[in-house]
């Protein structure tokens, strides 16, 4: 916000006694941070609609504080390898382990030290299907390098799950366009991957980084799920996209399994065996 200065070269105090509501809040709004200097000339003033403007800043001041601490607490993995020498650090991480049906997707992103631009960034799971989207687009935008690839329902059945989760994340690595020094990996250290990395357990929740991956991840595997709808929408992919839902075991249980079930996952594999009883277990 910007003061005039008076005659003798000094801010005068704000006096906003005679402006209305609107005015007041248009004038808030043409600032685009909360201005401390506002709040105890918005404190002083007794009316109920200046009270409630007055209320709100200090919320959004408080939550940029807590958002700020929160991203220097989950950029401490970032710091210690920038403080061991390493500029290039990609996060990975996967979405889609548990799913009866579809892909497992994982993402590799690296970021640049300055990340303002990404407030807001946190686990996938803690966050709505339209801010994932709004965050994917600026995490794009921001990354030094980032992207996504896949393992198929095939290659889930033919290595296990867990370890085509490795290949779909080995893959999302090999793809970079920015070759990593070092990787951030949500839980373990990828196999035959010949970059340093560092396993951390919850790491979507703890590394910037991996909560990035994360979130590439999960879009993808969205979108996806979304475009199997389509195909199959007696299934209802675009709702549970693929998780075990009752919705989503009582289609199994109607229709049988599509191409996109994971056949070796045992709601699905108690239908293909005609042990309908075990189903129960899910609802």
């Amino acid at each position: 916000m910007e003061y005039k200065l008076n005659t003798r070269g000094e801010v005068p105090a704000l006096d906003i006694s005679a402006m209305k509501i609107e005015e007041i809040k248009k004038m808030l709004a043409a600032s685009e941070q909360v201005d401390e200097e506002i709040l105890p000339v918005l404190a002083r003033d007794s009316r109920s609609g200046v009270q409630k403007l007055y209320n709100k800043l200090i919320n959004e001041r408080d939550k940029g504080i807590r958002e700020k601490e929160r991203l220097k607490n989950i950029l401490k993995y970032e710091d210690n390898c920038r403080s061991q020498g390493y500029r290039l650090i990609a996060g990975v991480d996967e979405a889609g382990r548990g799913p009866l049906a579809g892909p497992v997707a994982a993402g590799a992103v690296i970021l640049p030290e300055d990340i303002e631009a990404l407030t807001g960034v946190n686990d996938s799971k803690q966050l709505t299907a339209g801010k994932r989207k709004q965050l994917a687009e600026q995490i794009k935008e921001a990354a030094l390098g980032w992207s996504v690839d896949l393992a198929t329902v095939e290659e889930i059945e033919r290595l296990n799950i867990r370890n085509a989760s490795f290949l779909a994340m080995a893959r999302a690595v090999d793809k970079l366009d920015v070759k990593p020094e070092i990787l951030l990996v949500d839980g373990f250290i990828i196999p035959g991957v010949k970059i340093k990395q560092q396993a951390i357990v919850g790491g979507d929740a703890k590394s910037l980084s991996i909560a990035a991956a994360s979130i590439l991840a999960k879009v993808e595997r969205d979108k996806i799920m979304e475009e199997y709808h389509a195909l199959y929408p007696q299934y209802g992919f675009d709702k549970h996209k693929g998780y075990g839902t009752r919705q989503h075991i009582e289609a199994i249980m109607q229709y049988g399994p599509c191409p996109v079930h994971r056949r070796d996952f045992k709601p699905v594999r108690s239908y293909l065996d005609n042990r309908n009883g075990l189903f129960k277990d899910y609802y």
